[in-house]
């Protein structure tokens, strides 16, 4: 037996793909990635469509907690809304003198 065949027979011979093999495989791959990221889209839209928000007309309030902010408090209501836009609707909407909120006050949010 050769040196060139002795090498070649103790190199372990991975799968080959064709060209048209590793389309099929790229396209398989991208459709079990699309598919996930659909039906994961599926379960946040149904996850966040408003269901258990009080009716209209009655505004959703708030008690602070301890170490609560105005800042923390528009992050943690309205996560798709700027925070510097609800803390000044909370602020006119509660009729604050400025951004400072005390342990056990109740604010009401207002609509998004």
């Amino acid at each position: 037996m050769s040196l060139s065949a002795q090498n070649r027979a103790s190199v372990p011979v991975g799968v080959r793909l064709t060209r048209r093999g590793r389309i099929v495989v790229v396209c398989a791959v991208a459709l079990v990635l699309l598919g996930g990221f659909w039906l994961g889209a599926r379960h946040g839209a149904r996850a966040t469509s408003g269901g258990g928000r009080p009716a209209a007309g009655v505004p959703e309030s708030v008690v602070v907690g301890s170490h609560d902010t105005l800042w923390g408090i528009a992050v943690r209501t309205r996560p798709g809304v700027d925070p510097r836009v609800t803390v000044q609707r909370m602020i006119d909407f509660n009729a604050l003198s400025g951004a400072v909120v005390n342990p056990g006050q109740r604010l009401f949010l207002p609509s998004e």
